[in-house]
């Protein structure tokens, strides 16, 4: 295994780490507490559930505040991270980096843990971020991979089935036949009734994904959230956080431009099967891939120290 140096320390006290806990407990709060409320309800939401159904990351583990790499916590509080899964307590010599006396309780991110456990899933994440950062956008595809998960699905299991399609059975199927399909997603693109799978322009699988992925997409913009939370705890839960709101703001619009009719749960349609529609997408779609560029970046920079402390791949 090479050295796996960590960072730079920086010492946040008790004190004030405890309310930057508080803050992101309150922020990740007004999203969770309504979808635990519904489910407790047997409710659901068709927009506002997804993130925490779609995803792995449960409201619990979201509600789990984290520094990052390379800071160190100080106080009683801190001991009880202690035992949590990549945090290690700070011997006296580490303590002394930070210019803290022998003996203080301390902990932080145990980087070196991290890598030899998670190699494969921070490799294959800094695979997708970096080549799909580099790809030029595409805006050609006005959301027509919601469509396509209901073309012709009287004949196959209902999506959705509380939900009603804003054009009917017949209506939706004509703006699939009409228009060009080509989605560049394979999370959306296995979704897909089996009749719209040959329409599409590309095959996206899991094997290409890291070839294909591109900046303009909606779903690759939704999965910064995907990596950022699966690298926990090596990123900052502020961070964690930036990715879940854009991707929150992005379900909310790609469901808008849907094929489902969704006036009554407070978002209007955007109807991409006329010329204004087709263009209200494309404005929301570079506005978001503008913003995700930046979180992209962000996020990379968060996870290039774990990258260049990985070891060969064989």
């Amino acid at each position: 295994m090479p050295v796996v140096e960590q960072p730079s320390l920086r010492h946040l006290p008790q004190e004030q780490w405890l309310g930057l806990e508080a803050a992101h407990q309150a922020r990740v709060a007004k999203y969770a507490d309504p979808y635990l409320s519904r489910r407790s309800a047997g409710q659901k939401h068709p927009v506002e559930d997804f993130l925490f159904t779609y995803y792995t990351q449960k409201p619990g583990q979201l509600l789990r505040w984290h520094p990052g790499d390379g800071m160190v916590l100080s106080g009683e509080r801190a001991l009880e991270r202690a035992d949590w899964k990549f945090y290690r307590r700070l011997d006296d010599s580490g303590l002394a980096d930070v210019g803290l006396p022998p003996g203080t309780p301390a902990v932080t991110f145990d980087r070196r843990g991290f890598v030899d456990q998670r190699a494969e899933a921070v490799r294959f994440a800094g695979i997708i971020l970096q080549g799909t950062a580099l790809r030029p956008a595409q805006f050609g595809c006005f959301g027509l991979h919601e469509w396509a998960m209901v073309y012709r699905q009287e004949k196959f299991e209902l999506r959705h089935e509380y939900l009603q399609l804003r054009l009917g059975g017949d209506g939706t199927d004509e703006v699939v036949e009409k228009n060009r399909i080509r989605c560049t997603h394979f999370d959306a693109f296995r979704f897909y009734t089996p009749d719209a799978i040959p329409l599409n322009e590309l095959t996206p699988t899991r094997e290409n994904q890291r070839n294909i992925e591109q900046p303009g997409c909606l779903h690759a913009n939704m999965d910064l959230y995907k990596w950022a939370y699966k690298l926990a705890p090596a990123l900052p839960s502020e961070l964690v956080m930036d990715c879940f709101e854009l991707s929150w703001r992005i379900r909310a619009m790609d469901m808008q431009a849907s094929p489902y009719d969704l006036e009554e749960w407070g978002y209007p349609p955007i109807r991409i099967e006329t010329p204004q529609g087709k263009a209200e997408y494309v404005e929301y779609q570079r506005a978001f891939a503008a913003e995700s560029q930046e979180l992209r970046t962000r996020v990379l920079e968060a996870v290039r120290p774990l990258l260049e402390a990985l070891p060969a791949a064989a």
